[in-house]
């Protein structure tokens, strides 16, 4: 099992959640934490806990970004006008292996970070290999054509258990994807509830 898999089954377990809404999670079938201590009873969570697991969840649910990351991307939503928290997720949903997660090109996040990195993907016609690149609105987001064939990017399109939302418009015919929009928080489907509020006050007193 590779790194990047059995990553992506811990922070499954950790959060105790499926936040990917995968039919594989582990959680599916054992609701306790990985560890000899996974299985001890969950005590009331500390409002510092709750702060605490929400930036985790959200983190992880990007790939598991490093908090170095993580705090900048916070530390812009928070300098733009408007709700933290919306800005939060907008500029984690503009994060170029976000996108290219969303109109599944790929079966995973953390394969849509593999797959900007190898430079399979075009953004207007150029080829971009950074997954953190900031995608704007109108851009058009492309799979090279000699990368179409990828067992890997046949999967994800037939994969039933997610749809395209709609501010990703997916042609997977040409398999190139337009970012219609910045979504807010009641547009993304996230398979768990996220909770960025929570990561506002986590930082706010951290």
């Amino acid at each position: 099992m590779t790194k990047r898999t059995s990553a992506k089954y811990k922070i499954d377990r950790r959060m105790g959640e499926n936040i990917w809404g995968r039919p594989k999670s582990p959680v599916n079938r054992r609701e306790y934490g990985p560890g000899q201590h996974g299985q001890r009873r969950k005590g009331k969570m500390s409002d510092f806990g709750l702060q605490l697991r929400a930036k985790q969840k959200l983190k992880g649910y990007y790939g598991d970004l490093t908090e170095k990351q993580f705090r900048r991307i916070y530390a812009e939503a928070e300098r733009v006008r408007g709700d933290t928290g919306e800005n939060l997720i907008g500029l984690l949903e503009r994060r170029l292996d976000s996108v290219v997660y969303r109109a599944k090109f790929v079966p995973t996040i953390f394969a849509a970070r593999q797959f900007v990195n190898h430079g399979h993907v075009l953004v207007n016609g150029k080829r971009v290999n950074i997954p953190s690149y900031r995608v704007k609105e109108g851009d058009v987001i492309e799979v090279r054509e000699r990368s179409r064939q990828l067992a890997v990017v046949l999967e994800a399109v037939q994969l039933p258990e997610r749809d395209v939302p709609d501010y990703v418009d997916a042609d997977h015919s040409k398999m190139t994807a337009t970012f219609v929009r910045t979504p807010g928080l009641g547009d993304v489907p996230y398979a768990v509830q996220m909770e960025p509020n929570l990561v506002i006050e986590y930082y706010a007193q951290n």
